[in-house]
């Protein structure tokens, strides 16, 4: 679900000099340990694959071993497909009544399908979801490198100035990244990416320079929209641990035609090959040390399952809320590395319009194509006294194929918590609407070409996520690394790796590469890793799969 997009582009770093840090190091032996083909050959190695993960379980024979997956989202259903291809019995439970977990699609009254979850593909260098894309011919796109700035009194900005303004800001960001790579190690845990601004600014902006006061602020309030792309303020970013933050190499896309025919592809072998058991909340793992014994999966409706293995890829705010779901707890390390990472609340609001009335006639006359920043806003005093950002992203100058006159607004924080506590009070869908119309209007009256009297700028209809009231989901949207956070590369090793002797795993996104934490590519990367784990353990290849034993 994180929010990367093509504005990233500031800050990536030249090839030469990633592939020498730490996160290309992670990645490059993630692949080489867990994400390979076994072949006849791999098999036929002294030392044993399943040695390098833990004790293999005693199995009976004449059976194939039966692996039950927890959560059928992205990395569950990526997981039952290596499984189900290594000659496993793949059992998925589900709590919900749908595949896709946070991939998750909806329908604005326009027709439209808008994404509930992830909306980027976080790189296209090597990436496995840009593949998928492209052979499910999934439309993707991106915006020209300019972003619309609304400044507090609602004017917009002269695109020189805005432009000046974002460089200066991805420009410290990018310095964000490579001091936190080199200088992890002595950073402070305290210290946070707004403590990095504060200095950078001064730095970037002197006293000598004109309205080096008005200049800073802005600067600094643009900094502020760094919240949507983690989920979490700028306050509470680890500058220790920024580093974790980075992504894929290449452009960042848009998913334009949203992730649904993605899932599908995804989803496909495991609905042909594996059980599914829909609407089932588990309450319970048991698991016993060493060689021998059956996992048990308790259910709330009282059904107990046994399986050989168990994969939990429940999202990481669910694994925080239940500890003593895991009889025995889990090992220390992985109980403490599940409590120090942090959990974002990105949620998202989609208003649509009868058309796209922030657009000129001449696309090239067009002030606002992609994102528009809508800064520390003055003139809500009413409904938005703390005076937060509004991220916006227009959806109607993409490609003509998927182009819509909808506006799609990213929160976070205290103003996410608000807006769906809100929003849950109100009993009718048509009050949610006329509430979310309301909440929105002074920053989308602020966009070119507003007329309060045209039938064009009269919103139509909306659909607004709701995952901090979704158990499921863990009550959030995904991983991010807070203040305070003292070893969190270590952390997530600790929950990739799991408790295998036990035979269990975790998959998700918080147990990606470094480099894809957080993203629908970690949580693919995640679910693959783990099944070619398991298949390792047991010694088996693909010309397993039609085997019993």
């Amino acid at each position: 679900m994180k929010l990367i997009g093509p504005l990233l582009r500031w800050v990536l770093r030249s090839v030469s000099e990633r592939k020498t840090s730490r996160i290309w190091k992670d990645l490059k032996s993630y692949h080489h340990h867990s994400v390979v083909e076994l072949d006849a050959e791999e098999m036929a190695e002294p030392i044993s694959m399943a040695a390098r993960i833990g004790k293999r379980r005693a199995r009976s024979p004449g059976r194939k071993p039966h692996i039950g997956v927890i959560g059928a989202g992205l990395a569950g259903l990526r997981c039952a497909d290596v499984l189900l291809q290594h000659g496993f019995q793949v059992t998925l439970i589900e709590g919900r009544n749908r595949l896709g977990g946070r991939v998750h699609q909806a329908a604005l009254p326009s027709g439209h399908l808008v994404d509930a979850g992830p909306n980027w593909i976080h790189g296209t260098n090597d990436n496995p979801i840009m593949d998928l894309a492209k052979q499910t011919q999934t439309a993707v796109g991106s915006w020209v490198n300019k972003t619309a700035v609304v400044d507090e009194t609602g004017n917009l900005l002269p695109l020189s100035h805005a432009t000046i303004y974002s460089d200066i800001m991805w420009d410290i960001i990018s310095k964000a990244f490579a001091h936190s790579n080199k200088n992890c190690a002595t950073i402070s845990p305290d210290e946070s990416l707004w403590d990095f601004f504060q200095k950078e600014v001064a730095k970037k902006i002197p006293v000598t320079k004109p309205d080096y006061k008005e200049k800073r602020k802005v600067v600094l309030q643009l900094a502020e929209s760094w919240g949507a792309f983690v989920g979490s303020h700028v306050f509470t970013q680890s500058l220790k641990y920024f580093w974790l933050e980075e992504c894929i190499d290449g452009e960042n896309l848009f998913c334009a035609d949203t992730y649904k025919k993605i899932l599908e592809l995804i989803a496909k072998p495991a609905i042909e090959g594996a059980s599914f058991k829909y609407k089932t909340i588990v309450n319970e793992i048991h698991s016993t040390d060493g060689e021998g014994g059956m996992l048990k999966v308790c259910t709330e409706d009282g059904e107990t399952l046994e399986f050989d293995e168990v994969v939990v890829t429940a999202p990481l705010g669910w694994l925080k809320q239940h500890p003593h779901a895991f009889v025995p707890p889990l090992p220390t390390k992985i109980s403490k590395a599940i409590t120090s990472i942090g959990y974002g609340c990105l949620e998202k609001v989609y208003i649509s319009f009868p058309k796209a009335f922030w657009q000129a006639s001449d696309p090239k006359d067009s002030k606002i194509q992609g994102f528009c920043q809508v800064l520390a806003p003055n003139y809500a005093p009413d409904s938005n006294p703390r005076k937060w950002n509004q991220e916006i992203v227009e959806l109607s100058s993409l490609t003509p194929s998927t182009s819509q006159p909808t506006l799609l607004f990213y929160t976070y924080g205290e103003q996410s918590r608000f807006l769906t506590s809100e929003v849950a009070k109100l009993e009718s869908e048509e009050k949610k609407r006329a509430f979310l119309f309301d909440w929105f209007k002074p920053y989308y009256s602020r966009l070119p070409f507003y007329d309060g009297n045209s039938p064009d700028c009269q919103p139509t209809g909306c659909f607004a996520t709701e995952w901090l009231n979704d158990d499921l989901a863990g009550n959030g949207s995904y991983s991010n690394f807070q203040v305070g956070l003292e070893d969190g590369d270590a952390a997530i090793e600790a929950m990739r790796e799991g408790a295998p002797d036990r035979g269990l795993w975790l998959a998700g996104e918080h147990t990606a590469p470094f480099v894809a934490l957080g993203t629908v590519t970690g949580a693919y990367w995640s679910g693959e890793s783990v099944g070619k784990r398991i298949a390792q353990a047991y010694g088996r290849s693909k010309s397993d799969r039609n085997k019993t034993t």
